[in-house]
Protein backbone atom coordinates (compact mmCIF):
# COMPACT_ATOMS: atom_id res chain seq x y z
CA UNK A 1 0.00 0.00 0.00
CA UNK A 2 1.46 3.44 -0.83
CA UNK A 3 0.33 6.04 1.64
CA UNK A 4 1.37 9.99 1.58
CA UNK A 5 3.38 11.15 4.91
CA UNK A 6 2.00 14.04 7.24
CA UNK A 7 4.21 14.71 9.81
CA UNK A 8 2.92 14.60 13.50
CA UNK A 9 4.80 16.80 16.41
CA UNK A 10 5.22 14.14 18.88
CA UNK A 11 8.77 13.22 20.16
CA UNK A 12 7.99 9.49 20.37
CA UNK A 13 8.36 6.30 17.64
CA UNK A 14 5.18 5.25 16.18
CA UNK A 15 3.08 5.26 13.45
CA UNK A 16 -0.80 6.78 12.90
CA UNK A 17 -3.01 5.35 10.28
CA UNK A 18 -6.72 6.07 9.68
CA UNK A 19 -9.01 2.93 10.90
CA UNK A 20 -10.24 1.79 7.13
CA UNK A 21 -6.43 1.64 6.11
CA UNK A 22 -5.35 -0.14 8.76
CA UNK A 23 -8.38 -2.40 8.43
CA UNK A 24 -7.24 -2.88 4.14
CA UNK A 25 -4.16 -4.16 5.67
CA UNK A 26 -5.47 -5.93 8.02
CA UNK A 27 -3.48 -4.45 11.69
CA UNK A 28 -5.04 -3.60 14.76
CA UNK A 29 -3.48 -1.08 17.37
CA UNK A 30 0.09 -2.23 18.62
CA UNK A 31 0.54 -4.71 15.53
CA UNK A 32 3.87 -3.59 13.61
CA UNK A 33 3.90 -2.39 10.00
CA UNK A 34 7.27 -1.95 7.42
CA UNK A 35 7.50 1.75 6.19
CA UNK A 36 9.59 2.19 3.12
CA UNK A 37 11.08 5.36 1.32
CA UNK A 38 11.45 4.97 -2.56
CA UNK A 39 13.64 7.51 -2.69
CA UNK A 40 16.81 6.28 -0.15
CA UNK A 41 16.04 2.88 0.41
CA UNK A 42 15.53 3.21 3.90
CA UNK A 43 13.22 1.34 5.87
CA UNK A 44 11.97 0.68 9.73
CA UNK A 45 9.19 -1.02 11.52
CA UNK A 46 6.74 0.37 14.03
CA UNK A 47 4.11 -0.18 15.88
CA UNK A 48 0.32 1.60 14.94
CA UNK A 49 -2.44 3.10 16.42
CA UNK A 50 -5.68 4.03 14.71
CA UNK A 51 -7.30 7.15 14.20
CA UNK A 52 -11.11 8.02 11.95
CA UNK A 53 -10.57 11.89 12.40
CA UNK A 54 -6.90 13.14 12.85
CA UNK A 55 -5.78 11.35 9.74
CA UNK A 56 -7.45 11.57 6.38
CA UNK A 57 -7.70 7.88 4.74
CA UNK A 58 -5.04 7.74 1.94
CA UNK A 59 -2.28 9.54 4.72
CA UNK A 60 0.44 8.21 7.19
CA UNK A 61 1.09 9.43 10.24
CA UNK A 62 5.17 10.02 10.80
CA UNK A 63 6.47 10.41 14.25
CA UNK A 64 9.40 12.63 15.18
CA UNK A 65 11.69 9.56 15.64
CA UNK A 66 10.26 7.61 12.70
CA UNK A 67 10.90 11.03 10.41
CA UNK A 68 14.39 11.38 11.71
CA UNK A 69 15.45 7.87 11.11
CA UNK A 70 14.40 7.91 7.60
CA UNK A 71 14.48 11.16 6.92
CA UNK A 72 10.89 11.44 5.81
CA UNK A 73 9.50 14.96 4.40
CA UNK A 74 6.03 16.47 4.43
CA UNK A 75 3.54 14.61 1.74
CA UNK A 76 6.05 12.09 0.81
CA UNK A 77 5.06 8.77 -0.81
CA UNK A 78 5.74 5.96 1.21
CA UNK A 79 5.16 2.28 0.92
CA UNK A 80 3.30 0.03 4.13
CA UNK A 81 3.46 -3.43 4.63
CA UNK A 82 2.51 -5.62 7.56
CA UNK A 83 5.83 -5.72 9.43
CA UNK A 84 6.28 -9.31 11.41
CA UNK A 85 6.56 -9.49 15.50
CA UNK A 86 9.23 -8.85 17.46
CA UNK A 87 10.63 -12.48 18.35
CA UNK A 88 11.47 -10.95 22.22
CA UNK A 89 7.49 -11.13 22.57
CA UNK A 90 7.70 -14.71 22.38
CA UNK A 91 10.57 -14.55 25.22
CA UNK A 92 9.13 -12.14 27.34
CA UNK A 93 6.18 -14.62 27.30
CA UNK A 94 8.09 -17.09 28.78
CA UNK A 95 8.64 -15.23 31.70
CA UNK A 96 5.29 -14.52 32.34
CA UNK A 97 5.06 -18.64 32.09
CA UNK A 98 7.72 -18.48 34.83
CA UNK A 99 10.33 -20.01 32.86
CA UNK A 100 13.86 -18.60 33.18
CA UNK A 101 15.39 -16.53 30.28
CA UNK A 102 18.99 -17.51 29.39
CA UNK A 103 21.93 -14.72 28.46
CA UNK A 104 20.30 -14.88 24.42
CA UNK A 105 17.01 -14.23 25.86
CA UNK A 106 17.62 -11.44 27.97
CA UNK A 107 20.16 -9.84 25.33
CA UNK A 108 17.33 -9.73 22.33
CA UNK A 109 14.83 -8.17 24.83
CA UNK A 110 17.30 -5.57 26.05
CA UNK A 111 18.65 -5.15 22.52
CA UNK A 112 14.38 -4.66 21.29
CA UNK A 113 14.01 -2.26 24.67
CA UNK A 114 17.56 0.24 23.48
CA UNK A 115 16.33 0.16 19.62
CA UNK A 116 12.37 1.83 20.13
CA UNK A 117 11.74 -1.97 18.79
CA UNK A 118 8.76 -2.55 21.57
CA UNK A 119 6.35 -0.59 22.96
CA UNK A 120 6.13 0.73 26.18
CA UNK A 121 3.52 -1.64 26.63
CA UNK A 122 5.29 -4.20 25.72
CA UNK A 123 8.01 -3.20 28.01
CA UNK A 124 5.61 -3.19 30.96
CA UNK A 125 5.02 -6.51 30.17
CA UNK A 126 9.02 -7.36 30.92
CA UNK A 127 8.61 -5.44 34.00
CA UNK A 128 5.48 -6.97 35.61
CA UNK A 129 6.38 -10.25 34.38
CA UNK A 130 9.87 -10.42 35.83
CA UNK A 131 8.15 -8.54 38.65
CA UNK A 132 5.69 -11.56 40.03
CA UNK A 133 8.71 -14.51 38.34
CA UNK A 134 11.58 -12.93 40.21
CA UNK A 135 14.54 -13.09 38.47
CA UNK A 136 17.78 -15.37 39.49
CA UNK A 137 20.98 -14.32 39.75
CA UNK A 138 22.14 -15.95 36.53
CA UNK A 139 19.15 -13.48 35.02
CA UNK A 140 20.06 -10.65 36.84
CA UNK A 141 23.67 -11.03 35.51
CA UNK A 142 22.73 -11.42 32.06
CA UNK A 143 20.83 -8.38 32.27
CA UNK A 144 23.20 -6.13 33.86
CA UNK A 145 25.32 -7.31 31.16
CA UNK A 146 23.22 -6.42 28.39
CA UNK A 147 22.45 -3.53 29.70
CA UNK A 148 26.36 -2.33 29.10
CA UNK A 149 26.82 -4.09 25.83
CA UNK A 150 24.03 -2.25 24.80
CA UNK A 151 25.25 1.51 25.77
CA UNK A 152 28.25 3.45 26.07
CA UNK A 153 30.99 2.22 28.26
CA UNK A 154 34.13 3.98 30.12
CA UNK A 155 37.71 2.80 30.29
CA UNK A 156 40.39 4.46 32.56
CA UNK A 157 43.79 3.16 31.72
CA UNK A 158 44.46 3.67 35.61
CA UNK A 159 43.04 3.09 39.09
CA UNK A 160 41.24 1.68 40.92
CA UNK A 161 38.36 3.12 39.53
CA UNK A 162 35.58 4.06 42.37
CA UNK A 163 31.99 4.62 42.76
CA UNK A 164 28.79 4.74 45.11
CA UNK A 165 25.05 4.23 45.26
CA UNK A 166 22.48 4.31 47.39
CA UNK A 167 19.25 2.28 46.87
CA UNK A 168 17.16 5.53 47.73
CA UNK A 169 14.07 5.81 50.09
CA UNK A 170 15.52 8.16 52.43
CA UNK A 171 14.75 11.90 51.73
CA UNK A 172 17.63 14.89 52.26
CA UNK A 173 19.80 11.44 51.48
CA UNK A 174 23.00 14.06 49.66
CA UNK A 175 25.84 11.91 50.63
CA UNK A 176 26.91 11.85 47.40
CA UNK A 177 27.72 15.69 46.86
CA UNK A 178 30.33 14.89 50.17
CA UNK A 179 31.43 11.22 48.90
CA UNK A 180 32.48 12.15 45.79
CA UNK A 181 34.86 15.01 46.98
CA UNK A 182 36.48 13.19 49.34
CA UNK A 183 37.10 10.53 47.26
CA UNK A 184 38.55 12.74 44.36
CA UNK A 185 40.99 14.70 46.96
CA UNK A 186 42.05 11.17 47.72
CA UNK A 187 43.73 10.45 44.52
CA UNK A 188 41.32 8.18 43.52
CA UNK A 189 38.67 8.47 40.42
CA UNK A 190 34.89 8.52 40.95
CA UNK A 191 32.85 9.15 37.58
CA UNK A 192 29.58 9.34 39.59
CA UNK A 193 26.50 8.89 37.08
CA UNK A 194 23.87 9.68 39.57
CA UNK A 195 19.65 9.76 38.86
CA UNK A 196 16.69 12.43 38.35
CA UNK A 197 14.21 12.58 41.11
CA UNK A 198 11.09 10.04 39.95
CA UNK A 199 8.99 9.95 43.09
CA UNK A 200 11.50 11.33 45.80
CA UNK A 201 11.80 15.75 46.00
CA UNK A 202 15.58 15.48 44.30
CA UNK A 203 17.75 13.10 42.69
CA UNK A 204 21.78 13.56 43.20
CA UNK A 205 21.66 15.18 39.34
CA UNK A 206 18.74 17.24 40.61
CA UNK A 207 20.99 18.53 43.06
CA UNK A 208 23.84 18.98 41.27
CA UNK A 209 22.29 20.54 38.65
CA UNK A 210 21.42 24.16 40.70
CA UNK A 211 25.40 24.58 40.65
CA UNK A 212 26.50 23.58 37.58
CA UNK A 213 24.94 21.44 34.11
CA UNK A 214 25.08 17.55 34.32
CA UNK A 215 24.30 16.97 30.94
CA UNK A 216 27.54 15.15 29.13
CA UNK A 217 28.49 12.51 26.79
CA UNK A 218 29.94 9.62 28.19
CA UNK A 219 33.68 10.58 26.07
CA UNK A 220 33.20 14.10 28.34
CA UNK A 221 32.50 12.16 31.80
CA UNK A 222 35.88 10.43 31.22
CA UNK A 223 37.95 13.24 30.26
CA UNK A 224 36.39 15.44 33.17
CA UNK A 225 37.09 12.73 35.35
CA UNK A 226 40.78 12.33 34.17
CA UNK A 227 41.08 16.00 35.02
CA UNK A 228 39.73 16.11 38.51
CA UNK A 229 39.41 13.21 39.87
CA UNK A 230 35.64 13.35 39.77
CA UNK A 231 32.39 14.05 38.77
CA UNK A 232 29.20 14.33 39.81
CA UNK A 233 26.20 13.76 36.23
CA UNK A 234 22.85 13.18 35.30
CA UNK A 235 23.76 9.18 33.85
CA UNK A 236 20.48 9.60 31.84
CA UNK A 237 22.71 12.04 29.14
CA UNK A 238 25.90 10.02 28.38
CA UNK A 239 23.69 6.60 27.02
CA UNK A 240 25.26 4.27 29.94
CA UNK A 241 22.79 2.05 30.42
CA UNK A 242 20.34 3.38 28.14
CA UNK A 243 17.94 0.20 28.77
CA UNK A 244 17.56 1.34 31.93
CA UNK A 245 16.01 4.54 31.81
CA UNK A 246 13.58 3.12 29.10
CA UNK A 247 12.63 0.37 32.37
CA UNK A 248 12.44 2.73 34.82
CA UNK A 249 9.63 4.58 33.06
CA UNK A 250 7.32 1.87 32.79
CA UNK A 251 8.29 0.85 36.23
CA UNK A 252 7.17 4.18 37.44
CA UNK A 253 3.12 3.99 37.49
CA UNK A 254 3.19 1.06 39.65
CA UNK A 255 5.80 2.18 42.25
CA UNK A 256 7.36 -1.14 41.14
CA UNK A 257 10.57 -1.52 42.42
CA UNK A 258 11.85 -5.38 41.29
CA UNK A 259 14.36 -6.29 43.19
CA UNK A 260 16.66 -7.74 40.37
CA UNK A 261 15.95 -5.16 37.99
CA UNK A 262 16.73 -2.87 40.39
CA UNK A 263 20.20 -4.76 41.40
CA UNK A 264 20.91 -5.19 37.49
CA UNK A 265 20.19 -0.87 36.80
CA UNK A 266 22.66 -0.20 39.40
CA UNK A 267 25.45 -2.43 38.98
CA UNK A 268 25.24 -1.77 35.25
CA UNK A 269 25.81 1.84 35.67
CA UNK A 270 29.29 0.93 38.13
CA UNK A 271 30.64 -1.87 35.78
CA UNK A 272 30.07 0.50 32.17
CA UNK A 273 32.09 3.17 33.75
CA UNK A 274 34.65 0.73 34.35
CA UNK A 275 34.50 0.91 38.45
CA UNK A 276 36.63 -1.87 40.16
CA UNK A 277 35.16 -1.11 43.83
CA UNK A 278 32.27 0.32 45.08
CA UNK A 279 30.50 1.16 48.27
CA UNK A 280 26.74 0.34 48.35
CA UNK A 281 24.17 2.40 50.72
CA UNK A 282 20.94 0.16 51.73
CA UNK A 283 18.73 2.21 54.08
CA UNK A 284 16.67 0.24 56.64
CA UNK A 285 13.63 1.73 58.13
CA UNK A 286 9.06 1.65 57.59
CA UNK A 287 9.52 4.18 56.05
CA UNK A 288 12.30 2.68 53.20
CA UNK A 289 12.58 -0.11 49.88
CA UNK A 290 14.45 -2.12 52.85
CA UNK A 291 12.09 -2.82 56.27
CA UNK A 292 14.58 -4.79 57.95
CA UNK A 293 17.81 -5.49 58.77
CA UNK A 294 17.17 -9.10 57.60
CA UNK A 295 16.00 -8.07 54.29
CA UNK A 296 18.95 -6.03 54.05
CA UNK A 297 21.56 -8.44 54.38
CA UNK A 298 19.83 -10.71 52.00
CA UNK A 299 20.01 -7.64 48.97
CA UNK A 300 23.40 -7.03 50.49
CA UNK A 301 24.83 -10.45 49.15
CA UNK A 302 22.84 -10.31 46.28
CA UNK A 303 25.00 -7.16 45.23
CA UNK A 304 28.32 -8.42 46.41
CA UNK A 305 27.35 -12.00 45.06
CA UNK A 306 27.04 -10.05 41.50
CA UNK A 307 29.99 -8.07 41.63
CA UNK A 308 31.98 -10.87 42.66
CA UNK A 309 30.43 -12.12 39.05
CA UNK A 310 31.23 -9.05 37.32
CA UNK A 311 34.98 -8.89 38.84
CA UNK A 312 33.65 -6.18 41.04
CA UNK A 313 35.03 -5.94 44.81
CA UNK A 314 31.49 -4.54 46.39
CA UNK A 315 30.32 -4.10 49.91
CA UNK A 316 26.99 -2.72 51.79
CA UNK A 317 26.18 -0.73 54.42
CA UNK A 318 23.01 -0.60 56.10
CA UNK A 319 22.27 2.52 57.26
CA UNK A 320 19.15 4.02 59.44
CA UNK A 321 16.74 5.52 57.36
CA UNK A 322 14.14 5.80 59.74
CA UNK A 323 15.10 10.04 59.20
CA UNK A 324 15.77 12.37 56.53
CA UNK A 325 19.83 12.89 55.72
CA UNK A 326 20.41 15.87 57.73
CA UNK A 327 17.61 18.51 57.69
CA UNK A 328 17.26 19.94 54.62
CA UNK A 329 15.09 18.34 51.62
CA UNK A 330 15.02 19.81 48.19
CA UNK A 331 17.40 20.99 45.33
CA UNK A 332 18.46 24.18 46.94
CA UNK A 333 18.18 23.65 50.68
CA UNK A 334 20.28 20.61 50.30
CA UNK A 335 22.63 21.25 48.08
CA UNK A 336 23.38 24.85 50.77
CA UNK A 337 24.13 21.94 53.58
CA UNK A 338 25.54 20.04 51.64
CA UNK A 339 28.09 23.16 50.85
CA UNK A 340 28.28 24.45 54.55
CA UNK A 341 29.38 20.94 55.53
CA UNK A 342 32.11 21.33 52.87
CA UNK A 343 33.15 24.78 53.95
CA UNK A 344 33.73 23.26 57.54
CA UNK A 345 30.66 23.47 59.31
CA UNK A 346 30.27 20.45 61.69
CA UNK A 347 27.08 20.12 61.28
CA UNK A 348 24.31 18.19 60.86
CA UNK A 349 25.99 14.92 62.34
CA UNK A 350 24.04 12.32 60.43
CA UNK A 351 25.44 13.84 57.05
CA UNK A 352 28.70 13.80 57.80
CA UNK A 353 28.89 11.04 59.70
CA UNK A 354 26.83 8.91 56.69
CA UNK A 355 29.26 10.24 54.09
CA UNK A 356 32.57 9.50 56.12
CA UNK A 357 31.33 5.86 56.75
CA UNK A 358 30.29 5.01 52.66
CA UNK A 359 33.31 6.64 51.64
CA UNK A 360 35.51 5.06 54.51
CA UNK A 361 34.14 1.51 52.99
CA UNK A 362 35.50 2.66 49.65
CA UNK A 363 38.73 3.42 50.50
CA UNK A 364 39.10 0.57 52.35
CA UNK A 365 38.03 -1.34 49.63
CA UNK A 366 40.23 0.15 47.15
CA UNK A 367 43.57 -0.21 49.30
CA UNK A 368 43.66 3.53 50.49
CA UNK A 369 43.32 2.37 54.70
CA UNK A 370 43.51 -0.28 56.53
CA UNK A 371 40.14 -1.74 57.71
CA UNK A 372 38.28 0.06 59.94
CA UNK A 373 40.29 3.16 59.23
CA UNK A 374 38.50 4.57 56.36
CA UNK A 375 35.84 6.49 57.57
CA UNK A 376 39.01 8.63 60.43
CA UNK A 377 40.62 9.08 56.71
CA UNK A 378 37.54 10.61 55.23
CA UNK A 379 36.91 13.43 58.08
CA UNK A 380 40.36 14.20 57.81
CA UNK A 381 39.83 14.92 54.18
CA UNK A 382 36.72 16.63 54.77
CA UNK A 383 38.07 18.79 57.80
CA UNK A 384 41.56 20.10 55.89
CA UNK A 385 39.51 21.74 53.48
CA UNK A 386 40.82 19.18 50.56
CA UNK A 387 37.45 17.53 49.83
CA UNK A 388 35.86 21.55 49.67
CA UNK A 389 38.67 22.51 46.99
CA UNK A 390 37.99 18.97 44.97
CA UNK A 391 33.95 19.96 44.99
CA UNK A 392 34.69 23.49 43.67
CA UNK A 393 36.64 21.80 40.96
CA UNK A 394 34.11 19.54 39.83
CA UNK A 395 31.70 22.64 39.56
CA UNK A 396 34.00 24.02 37.85
CA UNK A 397 34.98 21.35 35.26
CA UNK A 398 31.43 20.71 34.42
CA UNK A 399 30.88 25.00 33.45
CA UNK A 400 29.55 26.37 37.12
CA UNK A 401 31.30 28.86 39.07
CA UNK A 402 33.79 27.92 41.03
CA UNK A 403 33.42 30.91 43.83
CA UNK A 404 30.32 29.56 45.19
CA UNK A 405 29.12 29.45 48.85
CA UNK A 406 26.92 28.21 50.76
CA UNK A 407 25.51 31.47 51.86
CA UNK A 408 25.01 32.44 48.71
CA UNK A 409 22.24 29.97 47.99
CA UNK A 410 18.89 31.00 48.98
CA UNK A 411 15.44 28.80 48.60
CA UNK A 412 12.04 29.56 47.74
CA UNK A 413 11.04 33.07 48.55
CA UNK A 414 7.85 31.75 49.92
CA UNK A 415 7.79 30.14 53.13
CA UNK A 416 5.42 29.00 55.77
CA UNK A 417 6.84 27.60 59.63
CA UNK A 418 4.56 24.86 60.91
CA UNK A 419 4.87 24.75 65.13
CA UNK A 420 4.29 22.80 67.81
CA UNK A 421 0.76 23.20 69.08
CA UNK A 422 1.57 21.55 72.24
CA UNK A 423 4.77 20.69 74.55
CA UNK A 424 6.70 17.75 73.99
CA UNK A 425 9.38 15.47 72.03
CA UNK A 426 9.62 14.36 68.52
CA UNK A 427 8.69 10.53 68.58
CA UNK A 428 8.18 10.11 65.09
CA UNK A 429 9.19 11.30 61.46
CA UNK A 430 6.88 10.07 58.65
CA UNK A 431 9.63 10.13 54.93
CA UNK A 432 7.15 9.73 52.88
CA UNK A 433 5.14 12.31 53.90
CA UNK A 434 7.92 14.80 54.03
CA UNK A 435 8.69 13.83 50.35
CA UNK A 436 5.08 14.52 49.42
CA UNK A 437 4.79 17.91 51.18
CA UNK A 438 8.58 18.96 49.42
CA UNK A 439 7.01 17.68 46.08
CA UNK A 440 3.38 19.06 46.57
CA UNK A 441 5.70 22.64 47.23
CA UNK A 442 7.23 21.77 43.48
CA UNK A 443 10.51 19.96 44.25
CA UNK A 444 12.88 18.58 42.21
CA UNK A 445 11.17 20.73 39.20
CA UNK A 446 11.31 24.20 41.30
CA UNK A 447 14.59 23.83 43.04
CA UNK A 448 13.92 26.30 45.64
CA UNK A 449 11.42 24.22 46.61
CA UNK A 450 11.34 21.82 49.76
CA UNK A 451 11.20 21.27 53.34
CA UNK A 452 13.78 22.38 55.92
CA UNK A 453 13.06 20.53 59.71
CA UNK A 454 14.25 22.07 62.65
CA UNK A 455 13.25 19.36 64.93
CA UNK A 456 13.95 15.73 64.43
CA UNK A 457 13.70 12.52 66.58
CA UNK A 458 14.18 13.23 70.25
CA UNK A 459 13.91 17.04 70.00
CA UNK A 460 12.20 18.95 72.71
CA UNK A 461 9.68 21.24 71.87
CA UNK A 462 7.89 23.84 73.69
CA UNK A 463 4.23 24.93 72.16
CA UNK A 464 4.53 27.35 69.22
CA UNK A 465 8.39 26.28 68.25
CA UNK A 466 9.26 25.33 65.06
CA UNK A 467 9.18 22.17 63.77
CA UNK A 468 9.68 22.51 59.80
CA UNK A 469 9.72 25.10 57.50
CA UNK A 470 8.20 24.63 53.87
CA UNK A 471 9.72 26.81 51.10
CA UNK A 472 8.40 27.30 47.62
CA UNK A 473 8.85 29.09 44.55
CA UNK A 474 5.73 29.85 43.64
CA UNK A 475 2.64 30.95 46.19
CA UNK A 476 0.30 28.65 44.71
CA UNK A 477 2.73 25.72 45.63
CA UNK A 478 3.07 26.89 49.21
CA UNK A 479 -0.57 27.35 49.69
CA UNK A 480 -1.41 23.49 48.24
CA UNK A 481 2.33 22.22 50.07
CA UNK A 482 0.51 23.80 53.50
CA UNK A 483 -3.07 21.86 53.02
CA UNK A 484 -0.98 18.60 52.66
CA UNK A 485 1.13 19.04 55.34
CA UNK A 486 -1.88 19.62 57.29
CA UNK A 487 -3.52 16.56 55.89
CA UNK A 488 -0.32 14.46 56.53
CA UNK A 489 1.19 15.32 60.11
CA UNK A 490 4.77 14.34 59.02
CA UNK A 491 6.05 14.73 62.12
CA UNK A 492 4.65 13.21 65.49
CA UNK A 493 5.42 15.47 68.83
CA UNK A 494 3.98 13.17 71.82
CA UNK A 495 1.07 14.65 73.10
CA UNK A 496 -0.10 15.97 69.79
CA UNK A 497 -3.40 15.42 68.94
CA UNK A 498 -3.14 12.58 66.24
CA UNK A 499 -7.24 12.85 64.99
CA UNK A 500 -10.33 13.93 65.63
CA UNK A 501 -13.29 11.33 65.04
CA UNK A 502 -16.42 13.71 64.95
CA UNK A 503 -19.76 12.94 66.97
CA UNK A 504 -22.59 13.62 64.47
CA UNK A 505 -26.09 13.62 65.89
CA UNK A 506 -29.16 13.92 63.55
CA UNK A 507 -31.99 15.28 66.47
CA UNK A 508 -35.85 14.81 66.72
CA UNK A 509 -38.21 15.57 68.78
CA UNK A 510 -37.91 14.04 72.69
CA UNK A 511 -34.35 11.86 71.43
CA UNK A 512 -31.32 11.73 69.11
CA UNK A 513 -29.54 9.23 67.50
CA UNK A 514 -25.80 9.23 66.64
CA UNK A 515 -25.01 8.55 62.80
CA UNK A 516 -22.54 5.98 62.47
Amino acid sequence: MRLTVRLVDIAARGILLHQNDAKSLGVLPGDRIMISCPETGKATADYVETTTTLIDQGRIGVYHHTKEQLNLHESEVVEVRVADRPASLDLIKKKMNGEKLSRDDIRGIVADIVQDTLSPSEITAFVVSSYINQLDMDEIESLTRAMVETGDQITFHAGPIVDKHSIGGVPGNKISLIVVPIIAASGLFIPKTSSRAITGAGGTADLMEVLCPVEFSATEVQEMTMKTGGVIVWGGATNIAPADDKIILQEYPFKIDQIGQMIASVMAKKFAVGADVVAIDIPVGKYCKVNSIEEGRKLARQFIDLGERLNMRVECALTYGDAPVGRAIGPKLEIKEALSVLEGNDSPRSLIQKSCVIAGIAFELAGKSNRGEGAELALELLKSGKAHKKFLEIIEVQGGSPDIKSDQINPGEHFYIVRADSNGYVIDLNNHSLISIARTAGAPADHGAGVYLHAKHGTSLSKGDPIFTIYADRKWRLEKAIEEARRLRPVMVEGMLIDRVPNIREWTPGRSRTIE
